[in-house]
Parts: structure tokens; sequence; C-alpha cells
């Protein structure tokens, strides 16, 4: 099997390391496998591919879509080095509120599959990152993009901060409200 699937202290998100098969010429690797995702679990019919860059210190997130078009993400890191966050939503999840991080990368070519039910973001670490990701559930929406603020004191994320200068936000996610203020609709 070309990946290697690590359950998270949240189980449902999976961390995936993908087998790098590397040479003199360069290196090829597998970033995803219908089999064996379904396999380990991720059982995605993806529906969108998207593809961001940022600089440093940029943190975008904390996203969501609203039923029905939640969407599971599977996220990797193609150039640079970015903190990616998972945050569970699901009501009456035993780690409602809780969260995982961590770092991906292009040289640890790193994945990370996060499902329906949570938010999302990233804070970029090097000077320039390039992130894609797969998406599943629901297309883009706006009528139902939602999220979190990044600082949620009740969250207490603890971004890599000593790793940026300042922190650069969109003026949607500077006003994006706490998570005691949502209505996530999403059960556990």
């Amino acid at each position: 099997m070309p990946f290697e699937f690590i359950k998270t202290e949240i189980p449902d998100v999976i961390l995936i390391k993908p087998k790098v098969f590397q040479d003199e010429r360069g290196f090829f690797l597998e970033t995803y496998k219908k089999s064996d995702f379904e396999k380990a679990g991720i059982k995605a019919e993806f529906v969108q591919d998207n593809h961001s860059k940022s600089v440093k210190g940029v943190l975008r997130g904390l996203h969501f879509q609203k039923k029905p078009f939640a969407q599971g993400k599977l996220v990797r890191c193609i150039r640079g080095k970015i903190f990616d966050v998972a945050v569970d939503i699901r009501k009456g999840s035993p780690t409602f509120g809780k969260w995982v991080g961590y770092e991906l990368s292009e040289e640890n070519r790193y994945i990370l599959w996060i499902p329906e039910g949570f938010a999302h973001g990233f804070l970029t670490l090097s000077d320039e990152a390039e992130v894609i990701y797969k998406v599943s559930g629901g297309e883009y929406s706006p009528e139902h993009d939602a999220g979190i603020i990044w600082n949620d004191p009740d969250i207490d994320i603890k971004w890599p901060l000593d790793h940026v200068d300042e922190i650069i936000l969109s003026e949607k996610d500077k006003k994006l409200p706490f998570l005691k203020e949502i209505d996530t609709t999403f059960e556990y």
C-alpha cells in the first residue's frame, strides 16, 4: 500500500503519509487512490479541487460549509510549509470543540483528511506556500459558507506564531463568530 493512514487524537481526522519513490531523476508519489482510501475508511466522492497561494503569516480559516453543502477536505501543501488545523464542530461528539494540527510541507508531503463536520484553517509558515485540496460533499456555495474566528479562546488552538512576524487575515475572516455563536447543524 503506498500510504500510511494515521488516526489522530480526533479519530475521524486522518493524517496520511504517502510512500515516496525518489531517485536521481526526482520523485513520484500517489496522492489519492480510491481503493486504498476506502479501506482506510475515507469513502468520499470528490467534487471540486482548490489551489491557494499564500505569503508568510497568512491565516485562512477556520472555514466550513453548512448542510446540505457540507464539505470534507483532503489537504496537501505542495510548496512551502503550513500548519493545518481541523476543529470538530459536530454537536454531541466527544471531541466537540477540540482541534488537531499538523505541519504539512513540500518536504514531508503529508496529506490531511478532514471530514464533513469540521472547520478547517491553516497558517502559512514559509515565505510562500501553495496548498491544494480535494473537496467532497458539496461544491462551493457562498450562501452556505461559514466559519469560526481563528483565535476563539474556547477552542484555544496553539498556532505556531513564533514562525511569523504578524498574522494576515482576510476582512471576512476577521469578522467570523465564536464557536458558541454558531449553529452548525452537524450531528455526531
